[in-house]
């Protein structure tokens, strides 16, 4: 196992590369992006990328030429063989071939488009053009690299022992974290954490740990380098940006309410009846439930990740009762902000009533608060 302490402190080289890989990013991408590769590969988007926490002026603590660095080393990368391989002939989800070979062959050949990097107001602002395929690609990469030069802009004064000190206080917060899951009765948890982690070593101890400590219990990861490198599932099947841009596509109010539900029909084409998790929450889930056909309601489940976890779970429980389902029979999978006392009473109030699992994202892979300041 890599002793991160040390190698945070003896960081000297040229360039110590955040994204290793294009597949160091979340499972759903590559999913998604298989998905609008068949429905949608001329569509032009942009994509930008500000800081939402204004108090964390992010162009003050890191260095432009450093982010420029890691930005372009990421444009220089493509899939190894080996990855390629993984990719084209794993079982994902019980099927194989998840990815067809129109799709891989234009994975294989994929270099990320150009990116446009500004600072306004002590922050970044980082805009990527093309088409949709390649540009949504960039997500990922591009937020975890934020985040982890983030990390380094902290430490970067750190003395050995005090680093020692601090990655050990760490590990001992999400091991107790780990203990206190233990006692969970049928727990389905994932790791979701890849977009804002510390780092991708930390991340990756984070998920060795939870092998460990969780067994069959801990149900895999979204960062597909990961997966394959720990030979554990990977996790992940859409997210907010389908719905977002079939809604800007839309050219009258008709198609507008139409286009969330769009999106899962394609879906529904593209995976043949697998990977049936509906995000309802893209414009608001009372609505997106409301109008829903009723094709929708026979799929497997729902992920909860805006507003109160609690009331959007119920809400959903009271849709399939409404549509004829049974809710003990539908799956619910909690995403947003989850911490070990949130996923322990979300466990409690709804184990039995439906099947639960979570997916733990920057409380599991970048729980530092209060160690540096």
């Amino acid at each position: 196992m890599v002793d991160i302490a040390s190698r945070v402190y003896n960081h000297k080289w040229k360039i110590d590369p955040i994204v290793r890989s294009l597949i160091d990013t979340d499972f759903y991408k590559l999913l998604m992006c298989q998905s609008i590769f068949r429905n949608r590969p001329d569509t032009s988007v942009t994509f930008s990328l500000i800081n939402r926490t204004k108090t964390v002026r992010l162009a003050e603590l890191i260095d432009e030429g450093e982010l420029r660095e890691q930005l372009d080393h990421v444009r220089s990368l493509s899939l190894s063989r080996g990855e390629s391989t993984w990719l084209r002939g794993n079982t994902f989800y019980g099927k194989r071939q998840m990815f067809r070979p129109d799709f891989m062959e234009f994975l294989e050949g994929l270099r990320l488009p150009p990116y446009q990097l500004e600072k306004r107001k002590g922050q970044y602002e980082l805009t990527f053009e093309g088409t949709w395929p390649q540009v949504m690609l960039w997500e990922i990469p591009a937020l975890a690299i934020l985040m982890e030069l983030r990390s380094r802009a902290v430490l970067k004064d750190m003395g050995r022992f005090e680093l020692q000190v601090l990655y050990a206080r760490a590990m001992t917060r999400l091991w107790e974290k780990v203990q206190t899951l233990r006692q969970l009765t049928d727990l389905r948890i994932a790791d979701f954490g890849t977009r804002r982690r510390h780092s991708f070593l930390w991340q990756d101890w984070c998920v060795q740990a939870m092998i460990e400590g969780l067994g069959e219990r801990f149900t895999g990861t979204s960062n597909c380098l990961i997966a394959m490198r720990r030979d554990i599932e990977a996790i992940g099947t859409n997210a907010h940006e389908l719905p977002m841009i079939y809604a800007a596509l839309a050219d009258s109010d008709a198609e507008l309410r139409q286009a969330p539900y769009e999106v899962l029909a394609d879906w529904h084409e593209e995976h043949e009846g697998n990977l049936r998790i509906i995000l309802p929450d893209t414009y608001g889930t009372e609505g997106f439930l409301k109008h829903a056909p009723d094709w929708l309601a026979g799929w497997t489940g729902i992920r909860i990740d805006s507003g109160a976890p609690a009331e959007g779970a119920e809400a959903a429980i009271r849709w399939w009762r409404d549509r004829g389902e049974d809710p003990r029979q539908k799956l619910i999978i909690f995403s947003d902000g989850l911490d070990v006392d949130r996923i322990v009473a979300l466990h409690r109030q709804f184990h039995g009533r439906v099947k639960v699992s979570f997916g733990w994202g920057t409380l599991l892979t970048n729980d530092f608060r209060g160690f540096v300041p």
